[in-house]
């Protein structure tokens, strides 16, 4: 048994004596082991020990910001653009909201074709209005309003959508308000970005960098505090090159509450006037997620105790009636000051807009109806009406 060892390891170090001469050639300098001749001093070790916390953020993850000119800006927004909005924003709206138009405006065209305005066609329109996600609290508050206007019997569809539309107008308008950027005396305007994973966060971050810092000239910072998807990192790193602003990020699986902390720290020794933080949003896991985003505010506090200066909660409009289950949860966490919602082009369910208004009285500060960079707008009140409803503008 021992001589077949033997036998066996000597086969093995003829192998690799072969494949020594196949990987280094004769003539072929050795490599020799270079040693690290750095004297450590005891003033160097000293130093290393007592490193200060400024020292300590500068050695941190953080992409700096790219540099640009006004000729570069404008080929990236070409770039980025998908030349389909000619019409303009309006008309991007029209068309990102055509799937919900046009359930509500086949259906009101069926409802109110050769028929008149009765109860049973009131409550046909409020069952409309009802499958098309403005849901039924809404709804029978639009149908009761509907039904005190005046209008002769015979009735058509124009004249009911555009009706309609004033009065779904009216009522989103007390929400129709603008994110209003107040930069501090000292520090950075903070705002924390919320929403389940896939709502669109990654995106609204980004496109809201590009608003700020490419249209408005804002120096603009974001911070990368969701930690547990790799995911969602890489892509805030490719917007954030998008818009041209520095990226703050850790190592994956950082605590999210420290990376918040720092990067603040950082915004304000940088002058940055905006700083957005994204979190995670793992709804699977309530109460974990409840407490991350409470422990993230609880120590920006420590900083300001205004911080953050508003939260921003991402919906995605194709879950439907399942936004408002969303607003009730992060609201439990942190004060929401201000709804983006998003994706209205992937769906019949624009509709919701209107039913969280109603419900919540958040402020819907923009909306978005696509992928590209210039897709996503302030929220205008009759805009968003005339769209949902089909009234030619």
């Amino acid at each position: 048994m021992v001589f077949w060892r033997k036998k066996k390891n000597e086969g093995a170090q003829e192998q690799e004596a072969k494949d020594e001469e196949v990987i280094h050639h004769a003539g072929e300098p050795a490599l020799e082991p270079q040693e690290d001749t750095a004297e450590l001093t005891p003033d160097f070790i000293q130093h290393e020990l007592d490193e200060t916390s400024s020292e300590i953020l500068d050695e941190l993850s953080i992409t700096p910001t790219p540099a640009h000119t006004a000729s570069d800006d404008a080929q990236e927004a070409q770039e980025l653009s998908d030349h389909s909005d000619e019409g303009g924003w309006l008309s991007r709206l029209t068309s990102g909201l055509s799937k919900s138009t046009n359930r509500l405006g086949q259906g009101i065209t069926d409802i109110f074709t050769k028929r008149k305005l009765d109860e049973d066609t009131l409550a046909d329109l409020e069952d409309l209005l009802i499958t098309s996600d403005i849901g039924p609290k809404t709804s029978a508050k639009i149908i009761s309003e509907f039904s005190t206007l005046k209008f002769d019997k015979d009735i058509g569809a124009t004249q009911v959508k555009a009706a309609l539309a004033g009065i779904v107008a009216n009522m989103l308008s007390p929400v129709a308000k603008p994110l209003v950027i107040e930069k501090p005396a000292s520090g950075p305007f903070v705002i924390l970005v919320c929403g389940v994973n896939g709502a669109g966060k990654t995106t609204t971050i980004g496109k809201l960098a590009y608003q700020w810092h490419i249209k408005e000239h804002l120096n603009v910072m974001i911070a990368a505090a969701d930690t547990f998807r790799a995911a969602a990192v890489d892509q805030l790193d490719v917007w954030a090159g998008r818009a041209h602003v520095p990226l703050f990020k850790k190592d994956l699986g950082a605590d999210s509450a420290a990376v918040a902390y720092e990067a603040y720290e950082k915004a304000r020794a940088d002058g940055v006037e905006i700083l957005m933080i994204d979190t995670a949003g793992r709804l699977q896991n309530k109460s974990n997620l409840m407490d991350e985003l409470k422990k993230i505010v609880r120590v920006l506090k420590k900083q300001d105790a205004n911080i953050p200066h508003a939260t921003l909660l991402v919906l995605d409009a194709t879950t439907g009636q399942n936004a408002h289950s969303q607003v009730s949860v992060f609201k439990e966490a942190t004060d929401v000051t201000g709804l983006v919602v998003t994706k209205l082009d992937g769906s019949a369910k624009g509709g919701v807009v209107v039913s969280l208004a109603q419900e919540f009285g958040i402020p819907i500060h923009a909306v978005g109806v696509g992928e590209t960079i210039e897709d996503l707008s302030p929220f205008q009140a009759q805009e968003f009406a005339d769209a949902l409803m089909g009234v030619a503008s």
